[in-house]
């Protein structure tokens, strides 16, 4: 199968994605077990599956630009003065750790595209790999009390690698990007509120390249047919009005919690994850 489902499928994975890419509970995961347990007509294995869900991330991108536009320019700006010999600063500092949080992911990612395609395929893995993904942020609510996140931790680059490599396991459908990255902060010794920007601000760049390597695959001619590529762009402009409205709400959430912040997204995860699993045996 070559073309995508109905333009109603397309809308309701946009929205989907939108409301899940920043929470902690795994979008991906969720634009492949939601239609498989609703019956949705989407080939998943079908070529144009990839690159239309990395135009939603795109859409996820520009929203975390948006929302973060202050934060890109002042880092922006750090960088350029340092490497135009006028000092170092703060923001030239946290680029630096941007950039090396963003590597690890992107040689994983480039190393194992191929193979990781056909887990997509596979609804039952990515409901364990769900419910996995909600003991992963237990563990960053014990981290976070272990650690005492109090705000008064700094990232140097070794963490920042850590958090960056953190985020590699999301590359498995079911695990979720921000929230490994999140634990990943969190065991690192920041806040709720700072292990959210650093991991939002460094899923930009990684959501950035992603569209560069599988956008220009939606243009070829056995794909997808110009109007359908029109649908496809308007669902990421509409996934990404809905990540503008979940970053604005998780990161008033996270500056206003001290204490198990991830609890509530960890026990959806495990219950949807062992939920989605019964369901689909149901099926089977």
């Amino acid at each position: 199968m070559h073309a995508p489902a109905n333009p109603v499928d397309l809308v309701l994975m946009a929205i989907l994605q939108g409301l899940t890419e920043l929470f902690p509970v795994s979008s991906l995961g969720h634009s492949v077990l939601v239609p498989a347990v609703l019956h949705w007509n989407i080939d998943r294995q079908a070529l144009w599956f990839l690159p239309f869900l990395v135009v939603l991330h795109l859409g996820t991108a520009a929203a975390l630009l948006l929302y973060f536009r202050r934060e890109w320019i002042a880092l922006i700006g750090g960088g350029l003065r340092q490497l135009a010999g006028r000092g170092s600063s703060p923001e030239a500092h946290r680029l630096w750790l941007l950039v090396v949080g963003t590597i690890p992911a992107g040689l994983v990612g480039l190393i194992l595209e191929h193979p990781l395609r056909r887990l997509f395929g596979d609804a039952r893995l990515v409901a364990v790999a769900l419910a996995a993904n909600g003991l992963v942020l237990l563990l960053g609510d014990w981290l976070h009390r272990r650690r005492g996140g109090d705000g008064s931790a700094r990232l140097d680059f070794v963490r920042a690698a850590w958090v960056g490599l953190a985020q590699t396991a999301a590359l498995i459908p079911g695990f979720s990007r921000s929230g490994t990255t999140l634990v990943a902060g969190l065991g690192a010794g920041l806040s709720y509120a700072d292990a959210a920007e650093f991991s939002f601000l460094l899923g930009t760049p990684i959501i950035g390249a992603a569209g560069l390597l599988e956008v220009p695959k939606l243009f070829h001619d056995s794909l997808i047919t110009g109007g359908q590529i029109g649908w496809i762009v308007a669902c990421g402009l509409l996934a990404g009005f809905f990540a503008y409205v979940s970053t604005a709400f998780l990161m008033r959430y996270f500056r206003g919690h001290e204490i198990q912040a991830l609890r509530p997204f960890a026990a959806y995860c495990v219950l949807a994850g062992i939920g989605a699993l019964a369901l689909l045996a149901t099926v089977a």
